[in-house]
């Protein structure tokens, strides 16, 4: 589902001359063709799952923002406005965010679900999260609420 979304707005961009969402969704493409490649080496031969893949779009995003804040020190803003623009693009392919609210509850769920107790139930909590919300969460903020709801 998702891989034809990929490819069918890779056929659009390249008719509609937009040359950032051409350049954005190749490298989607390219990243996604290294996932499976690896993926094909430990015997998976479909390559990778649609929450890998949402793993993937959501770790361009967040390289994209890490670039955007030093190219912002550096006083660049014309890598700033294009980096901008490629999250833009590669949110298009993304599920809607969760907000505070939503990402709370989704972990209390989880966590009374797995038995969670501590922070030694951490990791366990995590993995489920990733499995059920990939593409949906800041894992990273996601974190810090687990580490609230267990101390």
């Amino acid at each position: 589902m998702l891989r034809a979304r990929l490819s069918e707005a890779l056929k659009t961009a390249m008719r509609d001359r937009d040359q950032t969402a051409v350049s954005t969704v190749r490298l989607i493409l390219a990243a996604l063709k290294d996932r499976d490649i690896a993926a094909r080496g430990k015997g998976n031969a479909e390559g990778i799952g649609e929450p890998e893949i949402l793993q993937l779009l959501q770790s361009m995003v967040k390289q994209r923002r890490e670039s955007i804040e030093l190219y912002a020190k550096g006083g660049r803003q014309d890598l700033v406005d294009q980096e901008a623009r490629e999250i833009v693009v590669i949110e298009r392919f993304m599920p809607q965010q969760m907000d505070e609210a939503a990402m709370s509850a989704a972990i209390a769920a989880v966590v009374a679900e797995a038995g969670a107790t501590g922070i030694k139930d951490m990791g366990r909590v995590m993995t489920l999260l990733r499995e059920r919300h990939a593409g949906q969460m800041d894992f990273a903020r996601a974190s810090q609420l687990v580490k609230q709801a267990l101390a």
